[in-house]
């Protein structure tokens, strides 16, 4: 390939790297609290709670994410289809654009934050665990109610202790979001995908792995100054 042809597919892939970091971006925002919810729900003394809890993320950890997103794609039709269908959902979903832009992303990111937040709140639930329970009991001594002991004590503890474990799995998802070019969702690995043909070669391919380096490089320079901001805290 020409040095002409490189530059335009660069030029052309930097335009997609937007609905990738808007992939990224909102499967963070709402996996994290996600997350966070599940993870209490785990704990939870109410067995049955815990119970189900624990099917989701066994389901959603023992799930290829891909195969979650082809589910969450093409469910619509395959609800409408089945006679055990509720009246009042089959008319909300009747009027469903599968084929629309917006249709497309909002499922793809249901089934991205689904599968995140599982991951993150088993992050969550050993960090919330390793803090000894003598701080609790000291922090009741204290005066301290349920809700400060948490978030006054137990929290800022919880986020030194899951930094590490949650990078990794942040920057895992700037890579997942390579998968939804099977949905197809327009981005970085859907337009690398669509050029091989185009130039007879492997190029596109390669220079999408160049902008996930780069995003993984930078989310890894990123996470490493926010661990040494939190060494303060022993």
């Amino acid at each position: 390939m020409t040095s002409e042809q490189i530059t335009t597919l660069f030029g052309l892939m930097l335009r997609y790297t937007v609905p990738t970091l808007k992939i990224f971006g909102f499967t963070l925002l709402y996996s994290i609290p996600l997350g966070m919810i599940v993870a209490l729900l785990k704990m939870c003394r109410f067995k049955p709670v815990s119970w189900l809890t624990n099917v989701y993320i066994l389901i959603m950890r023992g799930t290829p994410l891909l195969l979650q997103l082809i589910v969450a794609q093409y469910s619509v039709p395959y609800i409408l289809q089945s006679s055990l269908c509720p009246g009042f959902l089959r008319s909300l979903l009747e009027n469903v654009d599968i084929r629309s832009d917006s249709y497309i992303f909002n499922m793809m990111l249901i089934a991205f934050v689904l599968n995140y937040a599982a991951y993150f709140a088993e992050i969550f639930r050993g960090g919330i665990e390793a803090i000894p329970k003598g701080q609790y009991e000291a922090a009741g001594s204290l005066g301290f109610s349920k809700l400060q002991t948490f978030f006054r004590i137990i929290l800022p503890q919880v986020v030194k202790r899951v930094v590490p474990a949650s990078s990794n799995e942040i920057i895992t998802l700037i890579k997942d979001t390579s998968l939804a070019s099977a949905i197809p969702y327009m981005e970085i690995m859907y337009i690398a995908k669509k050029q091989v043909p185009t130039y007879a070669s492997l190029m596109p391919l390669f220079i999408a792995g160049i902008f996930y380096f780069v995003f993984a490089t930078v989310l890894t320079l990123l996470f490493s100054f926010i661990e040494k901001k939190l060494d303060y805290y022993k």
